[in-house]
């Protein structure tokens, strides 16, 4: 039986990712202090040192947890049955987003930090294909091109909705970019 992690805890976690998040959209990771980061969550170094060693494990912790949220995200999903109907697979990325919006959007809106979202997107772009080419007949270079597209343009529109007035809901905003993706410009145009 898995044991339930403490609320308490997973505050303080999402405080510290947080926290790194939000330091990163303004400076280099290696120009992060431990203090600092402790500061910007509100807690002290002790409490930082209980749950992580470094300023890299967060990054490890942060990569894991994103990729794990994204498997059980994959997981169940047949291709097949959202090649028509691509909105609902687009809607579960949204609420991965709007589950912590604040993190996502200071990692969305890292400046000059863009190796933790390169890992990231490669990471998630691995897992897509290894689904993607076990369920569909499609060869691996098509599918790692094709994942490619979908996941730098849904990047890129995330990105600048986080640093908008996000005046377009968040499930729209999926909408769109399920049209787009499996539909192209004529989908979303009606052409």
């Amino acid at each position: 039986m898995e044991k339930k992690t403490d609320r308490r805890v997973l505050k303080t976690k999402r405080a510290i990712r947080n926290a790194f998040a939000k330091l990163m959209a303004e400076k280099d990771i290696n120009d992060i202090t431990i203090m600092e980061l402790a500061e910007t969550a509100d807690i002290n170094r002790k409490t930082f040192y209980k749950y992580y060693s470094g300023v890299y494990q967060v990054v490890e912790d942060i990569e894991r947890d994103i990729l794990n949220s994204y498997e059980r995200l994959l997981g169940g999903v047949k291709f097949k049955q959202y090649m028509d109907a691509p909105y609902s697979l687009f809607e579960r990325f949204s609420q991965l987003i709007n589950m912590d919006p604040e993190f996502f959007g200071y990692l969305l809106t890292m400046n000059g930090n863009v190796s933790l979202i390169t890992r990231i997107m490669r990471l998630l772009k691995e897992k897509t294909c290894e689904v993607m080419v076990a369920q569909l007949d499609v060869e691996p270079y098509k599918a790692d091109i094709m994942i490619d597209f979908v996941l730098s343009g849904m990047l890129s529109v995330y990105q600048h909705w986080f640093v908008s007035d996000r005046s377009v809901p968040s499930d729209e905003l999926s909408q769109i970019i399920s049209t787009m993706s499996f539909g192209g410009i004529n989908g979303v145009i009606g052409g």
